[in-house]
């Protein structure tokens, strides 16, 4: 490893994402989920953590190689059967221990490119369902967690093809890593405490307004999105029942709120590649009528995504519509990151699938039903894919027909 002061680096990192990222208290259980090429960074997340008063760490590990393996060789009937000791295991965590979730990111984008689309598309459609408890507190924000990444090889080299060596490529990952979570920083718990104030200024604007819907228009894209009465634009940080504060994201650039899933007309297209379970997607060309996801293709990765759209619960609506300007520090490197935590802190970006309960008054107390009556989306998928560029517009539409900019060329205009 090359990067300048590398060690000292990745110790301030570790200490972010425990102390700011998931906010480790005394008592805590922390669930990590990492690959097994990035044992020294899982080291120092458990020591850190430990260090904060955590009463138990357990550490996950993955292996991008094993999992290919998996998917190659183990017949779908046997690669979707998920043991009951595992969901009970994962119920365990959450019901009883309210476990705080930390996830790294590192694998290759397009690890399971060669791999039958059919299988990549059960196995996630059972994991969905076996896992719901999970899923469910995570975005009911019942538990703290974060998402966050680390450099793996392969995802490097996909990034940085240009760059000669594995070390390069490694080396430059972990640089821009480094400085979109603010770790360059003498200070970077203050430096996204200072962050989080820009976004919370926008969130608070659209809140105050409360948009009936947005109109999306760029080159390949007209869309009108309904937004549900008494939604809640939110940005960097949540908080649990508690009243304990976290990030979910890191790093974020988003603001982000819930559609009325029954109300969306219209066409767009993505502008940057989406990787979905280990699958490479290029060019989405989306069409919404009437509420639903009515047709969907793709240039590359065309049967993945419309697996994913027609053959999960709540796949044909929307769960989520996020706001990012182009001159983002992210979007602005230039860089593909082919990678959703990134990419998606570039651009304007929906998420097919479920919505997040939080983005609604009273949503967490809310049954699935009385979400559905209200026009929040459910489902066992919750995906983003990027549709923002300098080229985007965006109108806000008030009930009385109002029409207000929000985006002007890809920048805030409000």
């Amino acid at each position: 490893m090359a990067l300048p002061n590398f060690q000292e680096n990745l110790q301030k990192y570790a200490k972010l994402l425990v102390s700011k990222g998931i906010n480790v208290k005394s008592g805590d259980w922390v669930k990590l989920t990492i690959t097994v090429d990035q044992a020294a960074l899982a080291r120092l997340i458990t020591k850190e953590s430990y260090e904060l008063g955590a009463e138990k760490v357990i550490v996950k590990w993955a292996d991008d190689e094993i999992s290919k393996l998996h998917y190659i060789h183990q017949t779908e009937d046997v690669l979707t059967n998920i043991p009951e000791y595992e969901i009970q295991e994962s119920e365990d965590h959450i019901l009883k221990h309210r476990v705080s979730r930390l996830t790294i990111l590192s694998s290759d984008p397009g690890l399971l490119n060669e791999v039958d689309p059919t299988k990549v598309a059960a196995y996630q459609r059972e994991a969905g369902k076996a896992f719901k408890v999970q899923r469910v507190a995570t975005q009911n924000d019942d538990i703290k967690w974060t998402v966050a990444a680390a450099a793996g090889a392969g995802w490097a080299a996909k990034v940085f093809p240009h760059l000669a060596t594995t070390e390069e490529q490694v080396d430059a990952l972990w640089d821009q890593i480094f400085k979109t979570c603010r770790v360059y920083t003498n200070d970077p718990v203050a430096a996204w405490d200072e962050h989080k104030k820009t976004l919370n200024e926008k969130a608070t604007k659209l809140n105050e307004i409360q948009f009936d819907a947005l109109h999306y228009t760029a080159p390949g894209t007209d869309l009108t999105i309904g937004l549900p009465k008494n939604h809640i634009w939110a940005c960097a940080e949540s908080y649990n029942p508690k009243g304990e504060e976290f990030i979910a994201n890191m790093p974020t650039e988003e603001i982000f709120t819930s559609p009325d899933t029954r109300r969306m007309e219209g066409v767009v297209r993505s502008t940057k590649p989406l990787s979905y379970a280990g699958t490479l997607i290029e060019g989405i060309e989306v069409h919404f009528k009437d509420g639903k996801i009515v047709d969907i293709s793709a240039e590359k990765g065309d049967e993945t995504i419309k697996k994913l759209v027609f053959d999960n619960d709540g796949g044909t609506g929307l769960g989520e519509v996020a706001l990012v300007p182009d001159p983002s520090p992210i979007s602005q490197s230039g860089i593909i990151f082919f990678n959703t935590l990134f990419d998606e802190n570039a651009s304007n970006h929906l998420a097919i699938g479920s919505a997040y309960p939080t983005t609604i008054q009273g949503g967490t107390k809310m049954s699935e039903e009385e979400l559905k009556e209200h026009g929040i989306n459910t489902g066992t998928v919750h995906v983003d894919f990027m549709i923002g560029s300098n080229k985007m517009d965006i109108d806000g539409i008030k009930q009385d027909g109002t029409i207000i900019p929000i985006f002007r060329n890809g920048d805030w205009a409000i």
